[in-house]
């Protein structure tokens, strides 16, 4: 009998293939489903799973390694796709891959498989990262081969076959959600000349309802990495949970974008990350303090290469590592605390502080303190415009 290692997340599309597999391919299917700080009961995850016919289920909490090895590897990277989608459910797709492979070994599989459909961008992010760790292993990719035309359909064929599912046509979004955020997509937010229902948000409160007093914050790094809140040290899962249930109480973390699929269609998404947008802000805020200023423009370029290489699927990519290699040295001296308010959806920066912090007053004061050498910057805007001095005596020549 064919063993099959199927990635499981409990929705729609993997409950369905879960029993589809089974019956087209006459095959033992394994399921495999990641704790990542989803909201669903994992334990009823599991329970759903043998229903449907799993000869076994792996419940893996991933939390801590998902965070250490990629959330925070982004962060540091100030990875945004088109400078505004945290990359949460991008970011989880390589470890979920390496997991798959790891225990397809381990059971002596012939095959893995996945949810993606086949004009998402996860059927790239999961056949990318399968290939790159196995290159021999057979990837099959249900939503693509089966004869369902619609979520419609497997919303059918899930009530023939007995299959619970918490999704209906008249509430069709497809919701993946874990620690870093939450991705919102389908139904009425195809159609992209009506604003979201507040009813699709999973977390975070409307700005119009969130409290009238502000809430303020200090977020300490080291380099690079966020150690503390409110200058209380947390591990990676408790500062997460906590900076998300902040914000979400005062709006922060909303993001509704027209995104370039890897495909190359454009596609609407709706995402809740206030945990991520918190430190995003307050990271950028203080690499502006620490770094200079050709180090912290370079590393911009850095962010848009290493964003796309995320949402792309290429996280096992030698250029990522690389990247990564470079990214650190940049994060020795990202080390400080940036204090924030949050207030009705808005970040709002109070004050920055760091050992390392490049800002010097007495060169930017214009007080009885400056010390900066006035007279030297009549010289230097003469250099600083010598190409422009030289064309325009060049341009009067041809005239």
């Amino acid at each position: 009998m064919m063993k099959i290692v199927l990635a499981y997340s409990g929705g729609l599309d993997t409950s369905v293939a879960l029993k589809w597999l089974q019956d087209r391919y006459s095959a033992e299917v394994i399921a495999f489903c990641a704790n990542m700080g989803q909201f669903e009961l994992l334990e009823a995850i599991e329970a759903k799973a043998q229903k449907i016919g799993a000869s076994k289920v792996y419940l893996e909490d991933l939390r801590e390694e998902y965070l250490g090895e990629y959330a925070f590897k982004a962060l540091k990277a100030n990875a945004a796709y088109e400078d505004n989608y945290l990359l949460a459910a991008p970011l989880g797709r390589p470890l979920i891959a390496k997991r798959l492979v790891e225990i397809a070994h381990q059971e002596k599989a012939d095959a893995v498989a996945h949810g993606a459909t086949g004009k998402g961008n996860d059927q790239v992010r999961f056949y990318s990262s399968i290939t790159a760790l196995d290159p021999t292993l057979r990837i099959i990719a249900p939503v693509i081969e089966w004869e369902m035309k619609s979520r419609n359909d497997e919303i059918e064929y899930a009530e023939k076959h007995n299959i619970d599912i918490s999704i209906s046509v008249d509430k069709p979004y497809s919701i993946d959600t874990n620690l870093w955020g939450t991705s919102i997509e389908c139904g009425t937010l195809d159609d992209i000349k009506s604003s979201p229902p507040d009813a699709i948000y999973q977390i975070t409160t409307s700005p119009l309802l969130a409290p009238n007093e502000p809430c303020d914050i200090a977020i300490g790094f080291a380099q690079g990495i966020p150690i503390s809140l409110n200058d209380q040290s947390l591990a990676p899962v408790e500062l997460i949970t906590q900076l998300n249930e902040i914000g979400s109480k005062h709006g922060v973390g909303r993001i509704d974008i027209l995104e370039n699929r890897v495909v190359g269609i454009k596609t609407r998404g709706v995402y809740e990350s206030p945990a991520g947008a918190i430190l995003h802000y307050a990271h950028k805020e203080l690499e502006k303090l620490v770094l200079d200023r050709d180090l912290l423009h370079y590393k911009a370029q850095v962010a848009q290469t290493y964003s796309k290489l995320v949402y792309y699927g290429l996280w096992f990519s030698p250029l990522r590592k690389a990247l990564d290699a470079f990214i650190d040295d940049t994060q020795s001296r990202v080390t400080g605390s940036i204090t924030l308010r949050l207030y009705k959806g808005n970040i709002i920066i109070l004050s920055r502080d760091s050992q390392y912090a490049m800002y010097d007053y007495s060169l930017s004061t214009y007080d009885v303190e400056d010390q900066f050498e006035h007279q030297a910057g009549q010289g230097f805007s003469y250099i600083w415009s010598m190409p422009l001095r030289v064309k325009a005596k060049t341009d009067i020549k041809l005239v």
